[in-house]
Parts: structure tokens; sequence; C-alpha cells
């Protein structure tokens, strides 16, 4: 399995016993979707190892306690400490309407209501505190603000997001 076949979940952020059981902070919005896994992968030397999950809960807010197969003490769960949780692309459950994943939209043409054609979508920038599509205008980038109220609608058949963006914003980039 390759990491680019894969979605991130988490990264185990502390040991929760002597027994083996690890903590994971979820990158999500929804904890729950990852309390019935029966594996994951776990990024260690730049492989995706396979772990089977004997069980798991819920601890706090986004803290998931895990518990694996083969990892019985704490040395062996020492040797987790801080690395990443993937699963395959393939358990994410499909959205609808004008929900979507970032790497689900790459490639799409995004089409702003006022201005027209903006280019093709390349990525979603998200270590901002605001995630900004990045959309490739002629060779020119433009940064489209990740915003539900600018978001008109997402028609994955045709492969195109249409939005309305404020007065001026694409013209910024292009009037440069």
């Amino acid at each position: 399995m390759r990491k680019e076949e894969c979605f991130y979940v988490g990264t185990v952020v502390n040991k929760f016993s002597f027994k083996g059981e690890l903590l994971v902070k979820l990158d999500t919005d929804d904890p729950e979707l990852f309390l019935e896994m029966e594996s994951v992968f776990i990024d260690i030397g730049k492989s995706l190892v396979p772990f089977f999950i004997e069980r798991s809960q819920l601890h706090k807010s986004f803290l998931l306690r895990v518990k694996f197969e083969d990892i019985e003490d704490e040395p062996a769960a020492d040797a987790l400490m801080n690395l990443d949780l993937y699963l395959p692309l393939s358990f994410l459950p499909p959205l609808e309407g004008t929900k979507f994943y970032y790497h689900e939209i790459i490639g799409f043409s995004m089409h702003d209501t006022d201005f027209g054609p903006v280019g093709t979508i390349t990525g979603v920038n998200d270590t901002t505190s605001q995630a900004l599509f990045e959309v490739d205008h002629d060779g020119t980038q433009v940064l489209i603000p990740v915003n539900d109220h600018f978001i008109k609608e997402v028609n994955r058949d045709t492969k195109v997001i249409t939005v309305t963006t404020p007065d001026g914003l694409i013209a910024l980039y292009l009037d440069a």
C-alpha cells in the first residue's frame, strides 16, 4: 500500500497503560467513524506497515485509545510514539452535495458565478488558518478560501466546482 492511496487518520501521541495501549489524536470532525476499524497502516521508516486492532474506544475529545495486536508492553508502545496512522481511500464514505474530500477535487475545474471559468484546482492548502483552493489560471496561481458560503455546487460528474467569490478577489491575482 502506498501513502498516495491512503488518507491520514491521526498520530500516536501518548501511551495509555503499561500493557501497550496507545492514544491516537484523530484528524476528524467525526471520531465515532473510527471506532470500528479492524486495522490501520502505520508509517514506519517511509513504509506503511499494517497493524491489527484488538480493541479501541474514544478517550476524551478526539483521542482514540487503541490496543494493537502484538503490542504488549511499554517498550513496544514506545516504538510507535509520534507515528502517523493511515487507512485506504476506499474506507472514506462518499460525500454528497457541496461536501468533498480535498484529494477528490484535485483536477476539477473551478467556475465563479460572476467571473466565469477560474481554472483548474491543483491542490488545497490546509496549513493556514483558512484552507485555500489552489487554482491554476493560465499559469497564475489563484487562492480561493474553502468557505461553505462561497461554494455553490460540486458536480462530480462534470468535475466542476461552482463558487461565488467576493467582488475583486480573483482579479487581485490576475491584475498584478
